[in-house]
């Protein structure tokens, strides 16, 4: 079993390149610092125990995996966003709905102050609609597309099976489309 100072010593030396590891596949600094911290914070409460010529190959596994779930949320994040908000409501019938979606790079924003009035005025009415959704949905919804948990780990906050999160988040987003496009916000 490692050594608190063993698992320190082996944090400090693997920083650097891990950071750079994350950076090159990311391709930002916070997230990369992000998924660093997480990794490191990953191996110290669920393999701190583990002896130190294990550390290196387990810190590598869970930084690629931090990795990938960087870009599931993102992939996540993106979907939400280009689906729910990317189609606001417009007074103009010549309006052409492709040309306010958003582009894949992390972080994207409308660049016109009308399209930012778009996204807001459309996040507000998606705000609306998410609170009139039932408690659970709700709970799962948020935990899942807002706080970026996984299946199991928010089944572990809500206290049920990740059958029960999955069936919650497919009521949720369905509810969710439904009651959209009935306010004229179609992806």
């Amino acid at each position: 079993m490692a050594t608190t100072k063993q698992l320190s010593d082996f944090l400090v030396s693997i920083e650097r390149r891990a950071y750079k590891q994350a950076l090159f596949a990311s391709r930002d600094e916070e997230a990369a610092l992000d998924i660093v911290q997480d990794s490191m914070m990953k191996l110290v409460a669920r393999y701190g125990d583990r002896p130190e010529e294990e550390l290196p190959l387990l810190f590598q596994r869970i930084l690629q995996n931090c990795i990938r779930d960087h870009f599931r949320r993102s992939k996540i994040r993106n979907l939400w966003s280009t689906l729910l908000s990317a189609f606001g409501p417009r007074e103009d019938d010549d309006h052409d709905p492709l040309e306010n979606v958003g582009d894949d790079r992390p972080g994207y924003w409308a660049k016109t102050p009308e399209d930012q009035l778009d996204q807001h005025q459309t996040l507000k009415i998606i705000e609306a609609e998410i609170s009139k959704l039932p408690p659970r949905q709700r709970e799962a919804f948020l935990m899942r597309y807002w706080e970026d948990m996984n299946v199991a780990e928010t089944a572990a906050a809500m206290g049920c099976s990740e059958g029960s999160v999955k069936t919650h988040c497919s009521r949720a987003t369905h509810t969710l489309a439904a009651a959209l496009e009935k306010k004229g916000i179609k992806p």
